[in-house]
């Protein structure tokens, strides 16, 4: 991880468009090449996001900055699409995310219960990371499975329907598994 402070952009903070840490070699090959995909490079912002996540964990600001800079556009820009998208992390997130989804169809088969008890359970508040940085806990509006609701995402495997103690049991098992 960087020295940088990681804030996202916030009313009063102006110097986050300023710093930029570099790109590595390889993240800055491996943009260059997805770019050239595409009549325009910005139309790998996306992708370019993806690269320095899948390094870092999240996209810091300075690396944000340094993606701009080399996809020829402003902080602002690429922020807008980071930001968009909820599977772009923008503040440093545990080992393992895991998502619980909040659409109408799991709201009314027991999303506030599991989210509530898993809550509890983890000692973390929703949008939180636990203590020994292992799991991070997020809401997320669809995960395009109302047919299996309520579901949740636990890293990038997506369960459901599924009851609390299996989450809890899925989340424990993540959690052995990145320590």
């Amino acid at each position: 991880m960087s020295n940088l402070i990681a804030t996202n952009a916030m009313p009063g903070n102006s110097n986050w468009r300023e710093s930029i840490e570099p790109l590595t070699d390889a993240e800055r090959r491996d943009i260059e090449h997805l770019a050239s995909h595409y009549p325009l490079p910005q139309a790998a912002t996306i992708e370019a996001l993806k690269v320095v996540q899948a390094n870092d964990g999240w996209v810091s600001d300075g690396k944000l900055k340094a993606i701009a800079d080399q996809l020829d556009m402003s902080p602002d820009e690429v922020d807008s699409v980071a930001t968009f998208y909820n599977k772009i992390y923008r503040k440093p997130v545990g080992k393992t995310v895991v998502t619980i989804c909040d659409s109408v169809s799991c709201w009314i088969m027991g999303y506030r219960e599991l989210q509530e008890k898993l809550c509890a359970h983890l000692d973390t508040p929703l949008g939180g990371t636990t203590a020994d940085g292992e799991i991070t806990l997020l809401p997320t509006p669809c995960l395009g499975a109302c047919d299996r609701a309520p579901v949740a995402m636990i890293g990038e495997r997506l369960v459901g329907p599924i009851t609390l103690d299996e989450l809890i049991s899925l989340v424990e098992q993540a959690r052995g598994q990145t320590s």
